[in-house]
């Protein structure tokens, strides 16, 4: 790759390139097809992104004017912390990227985003087959004994 990676926000004009990370994401998990998410479901979600009400967040990895990666995360309250906790719900790079840094520093941009906003916890969840993943969680988190994976701050 020749330009930079950008972490940064996504934008309404990030949407034809969004859909595809996030269609791949769903396959990834089985959600393809027949299985495939509504696109009510993916038309609230989309829409999260850029209601001030809503505590859910979208970053994209981009490199010159193509996106490379998503991350999704929501900051939320907590039974046992004053300081919201902020869950990283989603996280994909499309298959030409991979293994470049591109979900590790998606992963820092929800970090950096957390710190900002106070949370004291950045968590997540994957599936216990996704070994390819978990070689970078276990660098980037520490599993806290459950198939999840947690920074703390």
């Amino acid at each position: 790759m020749l330009s930079p990676i950008i972490i940064r926000p996504v934008t309404r004009r990030d949407f034809e390139q969004w859909l595809p990370l996030w269609d791949g994401y769903n396959a990834f998990y089985g959600r393809s097809g027949e299985t495939a998410l509504a696109s009510e479901i993916t038309a609230m979600t989309w829409s999260r992104f850029f209601d001030a009400y809503e505590p859910v967040h979208a970053l994209v990895a981009e490199s010159g004017s193509q996106l490379l990666g998503l991350v999704h995360y929501l900051l939320h309250r907590s039974t046992t912390a004053i300081a919201p906790n902020c869950y990283l719900q989603d996280l994909f790079t499309n298959e030409a990227s991979r293994g470049k840094g591109i979900g590790r520093a998606l992963i820092e941009g929800v970090y950096e985003r957390a710190r900002t906003a106070g949370s004291g916890r950045v968590y997540w969840l994957t599936h216990e087959t996704n070994h390819t993943a978990m070689k970078l969680y276990d660098k980037v988190g520490e599993r806290s004994g459950f198939v999840v994976y947690r920074k703390m701050f």
